[in-house]
Parts: C-alpha cells; structure tokens; sequence
C-alpha cells in the first residue's frame, strides 16, 4: 500500500477563539494553526504501520572527524513494514510529539503534530529529535 507521513509543527500562538469568532473555526494569514508541514511520500509498498512508544533510534553518520553512532532514547517511533523492503522508521522525540493519527483507506496516511516549545533538529527525512535528547558529542561548540 502507498504510504504518505506528515509532520506538523503547531503554533502555540494559535487562537481557537478567534478562529471560532472570525473564520467559522478555520485559520487565517495571521492566525495560522501550523507553523510548517512536513510531507514523506514513502516510494515502497507498506504493509503495516507499528508505533513504538519511548524507544531507541539509532542515530549513524558520518562527520569530518569519521563515523559515529549514536542511541537517541526516548523516541516515538513509527516503524512502516514492508514484507518486500524491510522496515523504515519515521518519529520524534516523545517529549515533542503532542499526537499522532493513522488513518488506513486504500493507502496509509500518517499524521504526526509536534509541539513547538522546545527547539529540535531534524538530522535525517522523518526523524525529529528535541534539543535536550539530541546527543550532545554531534554539537560543536563555537
């Protein structure tokens, strides 16, 4: 099945009660509900979608320095089957993620909204960590 993720940053400056009072509930230019969205149109047949609350990611790359590896604890995780490619995981940190919705008519549509208090880098498409979990040896100091 076709399978397409978002990620929604909200902004914590939106106001329900004007957009109740002025645009039936809806937002507007200068009362937006997201600050950005970001859409992963995932190119394999996904099969299942399991959520994986409060788990590791392993964090890998590469730096001027050489390799690392790295263990990024408390993420949600959404881990997108396929029986032909194996798993691709998509998440974010748990202390970031307010909610997430998986709706599955025909394809697999992902939701997934982030808080927008606490900074986050997003070190890889579909992987989200917050500035407290990101791990600290991948931040140069100026």
């Amino acid at each position: 099945m076709k399978c397409n993720v978002h990620f929604y940053l909200m902004n914590d400056h939106f106001s329900e009660e004007h957009a109740e009072a002025n645009y039936n509930g809806n937002e507007s230019e200068l009362n937006r509900k997201f600050e950005w969205e970001d859409e992963l149109n995932i190119t394999t047949e996904v099969d299942e979608v399991v959520f994986h609350e409060n788990a590791v990611y392993p964090l890998s790359g590469e730096t001027s320095e050489g390799p690392f590896s790295h263990d990024v604890n408390a993420m949600n995780l959404f881990e997108l089957k396929s029986e032909k490619n194996g798993s691709t995981y998509v998440g974010c940190s748990a202390s970031i993620m307010s909610s997430y919705e998986l709706k599955e008519e025909g394809e697999f549509v992902l939701n997934v909204l982030l808080k927008d208090f606490e900074p986050m880098s997003n070190p890889v498409p579909g992987i989200y960590i917050s500035a407290q979990e990101f791990p600290k040896e991948l931040i140069k100091h100026a």
